[in-house]
C-alpha cells in the first residue's frame, strides 16, 4: 500500500500493514439456490395444473388451422391464376397454356 492510500471498505490497518477481510459469497449462492428451488416449485405446480396441457392443446389447434388456411389459399391462388391465364388467352385470341 502506497502511503496515502485509503482502506478499503473489506480491509482494515494493522499496524503499517493492510489486512484484507475474506468474505465469502455464500450469501450469493443461497440466493441462487433459493431461486433454483422457487423456479423448479412453479415449474411442477404448472405441470401439475391443467393449463399447460390446455395450452398445448389450443397450440396443437391453431398450427393445425393455419396449415389448413395456408393450403387452402394456396389451392385458391393456384386455381385462380390458371382461370385468369385461361381467360387472358381467350380475350388476345392466343390458346391457353
Amino acid at each position: 500500500m502506497v502511503h496515502g492510500d485509503v482502506p478499503s471498505q473489506n480491509s482494515r490497518r494493522v499496524g503499517h500493514q493492510v489486512m484484507f477481510r475474506i468474505t465469502s459469497n455464500a450469501g450469493v449462492f443461497d440466493d441462487s439456490e433459493e431461486a433454483m428451488k422457487n423456479f423448479a416449485s412453479k415449474v411442477k405446480r404448472f405441470l401439475k395444473s391443467e393449463d399447460g396441457p390446455t395450452a398445448v392443446e389450443y397450440a396443437v389447434m391453431l398450427s393445425l388451422i393455419i396449415v389448413i388456411c395456408l393450403s387452402a389459399v394456396r389451392s385458391v391462388g393456384t386455381n385462380a391464376s390458371s382461370t385468369f391465364t385461361s381467360v387472358a388467352g381467350q380475350i388476345s385470341g392466343t390458346p391457353a397454356s
